[in-house]
């Protein structure tokens, strides 16, 4: 019979067991492997029964146990141990707290999802595992963050297949009282809420959990809470689900509502107010019209002078290389939500469209871009990996017309993952077997170092045995979860002998898991069958292969793409060397990368963003075989992995570039990587493959930490946004704002009438100085608003100019009687070949990140170019 009621019966710990609860709620638990072990050891059967999830342990441990432990004196050191390590860790000075400088006294981080543990099920994939890894890393090193989210009440969906091998969704309802989380509560004990104002008068309420990640608090907003109607309710009802208004009011209240969730936060436990506001895609975007409209009502500044203030505060990062990845939203139903008659109702509704309206050549007038939204309210903004960083300065430079898109102020923070979170513990012991264990943690958290050479003094024999240790793990892994994966099927048992010898812990491993959307290609490996089946059947150096991956529940196209990789993998005289897992998680992928030998990547170059899961199995010693897009992009050496060869010339159809670089792929695996797997040296090692496993760890191990990462971020991105934030008092913001609308109003006069060299000949010797003078109008601007510069280099066949050199020109004397100015300086000819120059003009001011801040720019006139002299060639 079916409950009428379900609710959550919690334990009652005897008093000498009463840490455990703690240490059961501090998610620290999930990469700290002590702490791991300790709760194991309450209970062996439960703890794998439970998923390795502390809370439904401690819920599920008969009294009688728990009466045991309470008098066992050996538990209650280790206890005892743990507890006061975490004590510690939470309290103790780490990496933020001894660097020099005035840093932020805190930072807050918007993400729409969040993946720190398969035990909070709040995440889809890349975007959500990397908010929880930056969470993690950001504990580690003491970085005063706050992470802001949302609480999913049936998180992103799980995946099994029907019998013909179609992804069926499941989504299972999470009950908060039974996640590692708590309710943030007011003085008087009563539940903190937040709330929205709706059209029509109606409200959208939420209360505030709190997941504790080491030492960051993640605050996830929930809207399924007794004040709301039922479609309010249903709010945050799931990740990535429902229509458009549903997406808007999901953005909304994470990121409206989750600025007032930060401020009730604050209040509460004396925390430090946040003096940075991390936007993690676009999702959260709209947080900065919320403290806009903090600064209006508190500071009594106008839209124009609260916008710069925000501004100085604010970091963006876009994860998406493609515009169709970017919410938008219509204009109509933006402006339906805000105004007098709903949230923000003392911000003119013109004021918030004109920052999201695509209002640049090939933008769509009518559609509100979220990411627009947020490189306008961010005065700093970054992608994930250095090619990423190009694509999207190419993807948004109609946001800065004039300039060329190097020149556009988006710059890159490559991504990283966090190592105690997806390194084997079996890798993890013999770093610490090797340099101790205080400095391996410090290795794999801090960071710093170039190189980890200490991995060169491993032996080859420990090497080779810990990756067939791993590679055996993986195949007792895979064998489980397929048979429950046919079970789930509709098989029965008398059909699934075969599974017993499903994968061999002697036969090189590939992995490929990830999203299912078609640009990440699932199928590739598919493309030539025959050919595929060889390499998986080679009777001296076959290859077997996992694969996992989930299509969006929309996306029938993805789902396509998963039912043919399962029919392949179905057919009887593969299956033992080709298997699909369904349902890939964070559980799945802590087995999956270290048991693999080789991670393969297959995007569509270059729509990749960065692709962090590689990284992680490379912190495993697993080699990457990857197309050359995101971070493979940019740190592939020979001598730790391969690169697929790409097919990206304008003229080659999508067919035809699968087929070649399906092709190549195989060629790989036929003539290099195989060979060099089962080749063995003298001592019966593949010693070149062990070298290739020692050059990943040493070489790329210290490069794709989430630790480097967040000190990447706190020195070029939250420092400095910290320092503008500050000098962004509310005079200094009117100023700008009024500077910013002056010089807009006169920009049309401004211009450059006249250029002239003192060579006037069509070649020149290196080393050669030119004097340069320039005459131009500053359309009632002073010269103290503006930047008059040369830019200088090698020109392309084009007159382009390549890696150009800015000289800043300055004013001699003061302006004519048509109020022209004069600007004069030395022009080195620095380099041989075609080499050329030009002049431009951009505003000036103190309080600018960037000279491209304000999109303006003026440049010569064709009739000013006729007099400019030389075009060296």
């Amino acid at each position: 019979m079916k409950a009428i009621r379900r609710f959550t019966v919690r334990p009652v710990l005897p008093d000498p067991l009463r840490p455990l609860s703690d240490l059961a709620r501090n998610l620290r638990w999930s990469w700290h492997a002590e702490t791991r072990d300790l709760f194991q050891s309450v209970d062996p059967e439960q703890w794998a029964a439970s998923g390795g999830d502390p809370v439904r342990l401690l819920g599920s441990v008969p009294p009688r146990r728990l009466a045991e432990l309470a008098e066992d004196r050996r538990f209650l050191r280790r206890l005892q141990s743990v507890a006061d390590d975490l004590h510690d860790y939470v309290s103790g000075e780490r990496w933020y707290q001894s660097q020099p400088g005035e840093l932020p006294a805190a930072v807050a981080y918007f993400s729409p999802e969040f993946g720190v543990t398969a035990a909070l099920p709040q995440y889809s994939g890349g975007l959500g595992i990397l908010a929880g890894d930056h969470l993690k890393a950001a504990s580690d090193l003491g970085v005063p963050l706050i992470g802001v989210g949302l609480l999913y009440r049936h998180g992103y969906f799980r995946q099994s297949l029907s019998r013909d091998g179609w992804q069926q969704e499941h989504y299972p309802v999470l009950d908060p009282n039974e996640l590692p989380v708590a309710l943030l509560r007011e003085e008087d004990g009563s539940p903190a809420q937040v709330s929205l104002a709706l059209p029509g008068g109606k409200q959208l309420h939420a209360r505030v959990w709190l997941a504790q990640v080491g030492r960051v608090p993640l605050l996830m907003l929930d809207s399924d809470v007794e004040e709301n109607d039922l479609g309010e309710r249903g709010v945050t009802d799931r990740l990535y689900g429902g229509g458009s208004e549903h997406r808007l009011l999901q953005e909304m209240l994470l990121g409206i509502g989750g600025v007032r969730a930060v401020r009730t936060y604050c209040r509460l436990t004396g925390h430090a107010a946040p003096e940075v506001f991390h936007t993690n895609e676009g999702h959260a975007g709209f947080l900065g019209l919320e403290r806009i409209a903090e600064l209006c009502a508190g500071e009594g500044l106008d839209f124009d002078a609260a916008l710069e203030s925000v501004r100085a505060g604010t970091v963006f990062t876009t994860h998406t290389p493609v515009p169709a990845g970017i919410d938008r939203f219509d204009r109509e139903l933006v402006a339906h939500h805000f105004g007098p008659d709903a949230e923000l109702p003392g911000i003119d509704v013109e004021h918030i469209l004109r920052l999201g309206m695509e209002t640049y050549p090939g933008g769509e007038p009518n559609l509100f871009n979220m990411a627009v939204m947020g490189l306008r309210l961010g005065q700093r903004a970054n992608g994930v990996s250095l090619l990423h960083g190009q694509v999207s300065r190419e993807m948004f430079s109609g946001l800065w017309p004039g300039f060329d898109p190097e020149e556009v102020p988006i710059t890159s923070v490559t991504n990283g993952v966090h190592a105690p979170t997806w390194v084997a513990p079996e890798v993890l012991r013999l770093g610490a077997r090797q340099i101790g264990a205080q400095r391996t943690e410090d290795a794999l958290t801090v960071g710093g170092s170039d190189r980890w050479d200490a991995v060169g003094e491993i032996p080859d024999q420990d090497i080779w045995e810990l990756r067939r240790d791993l590679r055996e793990q993986l195949v007792v892994e895979v064998r489980q979860r397929l048979r429950a994966s046919w079970r789930q099927r509709g098989a029965g048992s008398a059909e699934l002998g075969w599974i017993d010898g499903v994968l061999d812990p002697d036969v090189l491993t590939i992995g490929f898991a990830r999203r299912v959307p078609s640009y990440k290609r699932l199928t590739l490996m598919l493309r030539d069958r025959d050919r595929l089946m060889d390499l998986l059947l080679h009777p001296e150096r076959p290859i077997q292969i996992v694969v996992a991956g989930k299509a969006h529940p929309a996306d029938d196209g993805g789902k396509r793409l998963v039912q043919e990789l399962v029919r392949f993998a179905d057919d009887p005289r593969v299956r033992h060397r080709i298997v699909f897992l369904p349902d890939y998680g964070m559980a799945m992928a802590q087995k999956l990368y270290p048991g693999c030998d080789i991670w393969l990547n297959n995007p569509l170059r270059p729509l990749e963003a960065c692709g962090t899961s590689g990284m992680k199995a490379a912190l495993n010693g697993c080699l990457n075989l990857s197309v050359l897009d995101g971070w493979w992009d940019e740190w592939f050496q020979p001598d730790f992995g391969w690169a697929i060869p790409t097919a990206d010339g304008t003229g080659t159809d999508p067919d035809h570039r699968d087929d070649i670089e399906a092709a190549a792929l195989y060629d790989l695996l036929e003539q290099r990587v195989t060979p060099r797997f089962y080749e063995r040296g003298q001592g019966g090692l593949p010693d070149r493959w062990i070298e290739m496993v020692r050059q990943t760890l040493t070489l790329l191990g210290p490069k794709v930490l989430a630790g480097r990462m967040v000190r990447e971020y706190v020195e070029r991105l939250y420092t400095p946004a910290a320092h503008a934030h500050r000098a962004m008092e509310p005079q200094a913001a009117r100023e700008l704002a009024g500077w910013k609308a002056r010089v807009r109003s006169a920009w049309h006069g401004v211009t450059v009438d006249h250029v002239e060299t003192s060579v006037t000949t069509a070649t020149a010797e290196l080393g050669t100085t030119l004097g340069l003078r320039v005459r131009v109008g500053l359309g009632g601007l002073s010269p103290e608003d503006v930047d008059v510069q040369a830019l200088s280099g090698r020109v392309d066949e084009e007159d382009r100019i390549t890696d150009a050199l800015t000289l800043p020109l300055k004013p001699v004397g003061g302006p004519d009687a048509e109020g022209r100015w004069v600007y004069e300086g030395p022009l080195s000819l620095d380099r041989t070949g075609p080499f050329g120059y030009t002049v431009r003009i951009l505003p000036a001011h103190r309080l600018l990140a960037s000279g491209a801040e304000l999109g303006l720019v003026s440049v010569p006139s064709e009739e000013a170019v006729e007099a400019a002299g030389v075009l060296m060639r």
